[in-house]
């Protein structure tokens, strides 16, 4: 009887996972153990670019490139796991239950915007799964129907991280192509920081706040919401902002199903693994992308919640999981080497390398990188099963 490698997720960690697992194996000439992805889709959801227009392009078909390295794809969503009983119980497209056991698992179900119980937030739009990404979209376009006001022509984004950063300095562009160029629009950032761009770095900081300036983004520092209906927000200090269109973009959690595995979890819900992403305390289960709390290097630094991040993270759990299986040495996670490219919409964009963000490219030079990373680097591969599977070596470097 076969053994059964089942990865929960087609993200970038459970794509990855899946085609190193596949590559491990077929370099042991093994056929002995089926790679299984179980997900609500065969497609990559390129969320790093649910900020943008166009948002329903933001995938990647994945059947054929899990064909052709001989990976079999489960279409269903997992409802609970059964550490002991070494299965996965899930719910089919129609909702009908079924099954998986597995021999190894290889948790990479991913992450979701964390919204607050405010008042109201229900109606606040997001970027963070593609289905909320287009209803974004459709309302951007759907507002030159509704009679010009201060409101109508206004955007407030929660949040002055790294997606808020981006969702905002895009906006204009994307206001002004539903409203017209002349339109009077507002784009204002709601961040609780004291500075503008304060959540990434001193090196980045002034270069967002000069885009800010100059693509006309306001920012209300020190700053939360308190409350949001259907025309705006009202702070904490009392202010009211009368806005047709909020996003919401503070607060990543990783999926809930990590709480099945009776295991430590840090403060995002991330499971701890080992070097090899094996979660501690289970030998029988990885955990990798947003669901992972993995080290990146010696040095004291963790993965983020990031496409970069998860990219690394499938390639090492997928040949580690199978190296687990086949009896082989694994190759402990690393991946020392950390960059941001921040999209600064019609400003260009800053490519910074290191912890510390040490900027290398700005404006033209950045946004250049930018579109190379969203629209080349961070897809899939051919659906050939020899440069697939060459693509997934754990010691590709992602950048």
């Amino acid at each position: 009887m076969k053994q059964r490698i089942l990865i929960v997720g087609a993200g970038f960690g459970g794509m990855w996972s899946a085609l190193s697992a596949a590559r491990l194996l077929d370099l042991h000439g093994h056929t002995d153990t089926e790679v299984v992805v179980l997900a609500p889709q065969a497609e990559l959801r390129i969320r790093p670019r649910f900020y943008e227009a166009d948002v329903h392009k933001m995938s990647a078909p994945l059947g054929e490139l899990f064909e052709a390295v001989g990976v079999r794809f489960v279409k269903g969503m997992a409802d609970r796991i059964d550490v002991a009983g070494k299965k996965v119980e899930y719910r089919d497209g129609q909702g009908v239950a079924g099954e998986l056991v597995y021999d190894r698992l290889v948790l990479a179900s991913g992450s979701k915007v964390l919204r607050p119980g405010l008042a109201g937030v229900e109606h606040a739009f997001d970027v963070d799964q593609i289905e909320e990404a287009v209803r974004l979209e459709q309302h951007i376009k759907s507002l030159s129907q509704l009679p010009a006001s201060s409101a109508r022509n206004t955007v407030v984004v929660a949040g002055g991280g790294f997606t808020g950063i981006e969702t905002a300095t895009e906006m204009p562009a994307r206001l002004r192509s539903a409203l017209g160029a002349d339109a009077d629009i507002r784009v204002i950032v709601v961040d609780r920081g004291s500075e503008i761009g304060a959540a990434l770095g001193d090196g980045p900081r002034p270069l967002i706040a000069e885009a800010s300036a100059e693509l006309g983004v306001e920012w209300r520092l020190n700053s939360t919401v308190a409350s949001v209906d259907a025309d705006g927000v009202t702070l904490a200090d009392g202010q009211r902002i009368e806005a047709k269109t909020v996003i919401w973009t503070v607060g990543v959690r990783a999926s809930s199903l990590t709480e099945q595995v009776p295991a430590e979890r840090d403060r995002f819900g991330r499971l701890h693994v080992d070097r090899n992403l094996q979660v501690l305390g289970h030998a029988d289960v990885f955990a990798t992308g947003d669901v992972a709390y993995a080290a990146t290097d010696d040095e004291g630094n963790y993965a983020l919640m990031t496409c970069q991040h998860a990219i690394a993270l499938g390639r090492s759990a997928g040949n580690n999981v199978a190296a687990s299986l086949l009896g082989v040495e694994p190759i402990p996670y690393s991946q020392p080497k950390y960059v941001t490219c921040l999209d600064l919409g019609g400003w260009g964009a800053v490519f910074t390398e290191g912890w510390d963000r040490q900027i290398k490219f700005v404006r033209e030079a950045g946004k250049q990188l930018k579109t190379q990373i969203n629209s080349i680097w961070i897809y899939p591969p051919a659906a050939n099963r020899a440069e697939a599977l060459a693509a997934a070596d754990p010691m590709i470097p992602v950048v």
